[in-house]
């Protein structure tokens, strides 16, 4: 990551890097989505970690288990959660024209469903809370965007020590201060869960196509599920330690850049 780019993921939370996946990547990706059996009405697919074990979308094939550990996405959860993580969850998000968005929300912070904060009042952080620590990955297999719809958030919500007010939270992207990035197939969007975020309504023609790889630093777990890896595909040792059982960074899980000799 280059200075602008690690001030830019730092102040709004996300970032948005286009052009990783060529039409040939998309085109594989596609078809093999294209395979999965669901319901018309599916928003939420395969899902693995969290509650369930399993290897969720990796079980579509090694496309998929090659997107773990993608060099474009490296430096970034690098920055973030330091040499030691692991992917924690995933599951791909399907929409078709009308679906309906999701809640704005985020997931710790002063705004998380356990938070207990005040709507109104600073919210002083517990030393034994989570402030960060988890970033998702969104891989995005067809056009989002304004005028679209797909991720939405409020940028720099991240850093917010008080409570989403609800008027934010029900006026979702129809919010000025919500903003719906653009990110244009082949593209990769990353933000950290503690970002006050959520899905806009699907306005496009074509399918919303998202994958969402999710990723912690080493010894945290949002869930008792696991992903699993899946059959007949190859995992490199690095996809291995992404994933491992939690545990403290470098005593039980090491670097995933040790072979690039940068450990500490």
């Amino acid at each position: 990551m280059n200075e602008i780019e690690k001030y830019l993921f730092d102040l709004n939370g996300y970032i948005v890097i286009e052009n990783v996946l060529g039409a040939d990547e998309l085109k594989l990706l596609n078809e093999r989505f294209d395979r999965q059996e669901r319901p018309a009405d599916a928003v939420l697919m395969s899902y693995g970690g969290g509650a369930t074990d399993g290897p969720g979308i990796l079980a579509y094939g090694q496309p998929f288990v090659d997107l773990l550990d993608h060099p474009a996405i490296l430096p970034v959860l690098r920055f973030r959660l330091g040499d030691c993580f692991r992917l924690d969850r995933l599951y791909a998000i399907a929409m078709r024209r009308g679906m309906s968005k999701g809640p704005m929300h985020s997931d710790y912070g002063a705004s998380s469903p356990i938070a207990g904060s005040v709507p109104g009042e600073y919210y002083p952080f517990p030393l034994n809370e989570i402030h960060s620590g988890f970033v998702v990955v969104c891989w995005n297999l067809t056009d989002t965007g304004p005028g679209l719809g797909g991720f939405c958030c409020i940028p720099g919500s991240h850093k917010s020590n008080y409570r989403l007010p609800k008027q934010l939270a029900e006026a979702g992207e129809g919010s000025p201060y919500v903003v719906i990035p653009s990110a244009p197939a082949g593209s990769v969007t990353l933000f950290t869960e503690a970002l006050t975020h959520g899905t806009a309504d699907w306005q496009a023609e074509h399918e919303r196509r998202t994958l969402l790889y999710k990723y912690c630093v080493s010894q945290l777990a949002w869930g008792s599920g696991r992903v699993q890896a899946p059959e007949d595909c190859a995992l490199t040792p690095r996809q291995e330690k992404l994933l491992s059982e939690p545990a403290e960074p470098y005593r039980f899980f090491p670097s995933l850049f040790e072979e690039e000799g940068e450990t500490p």
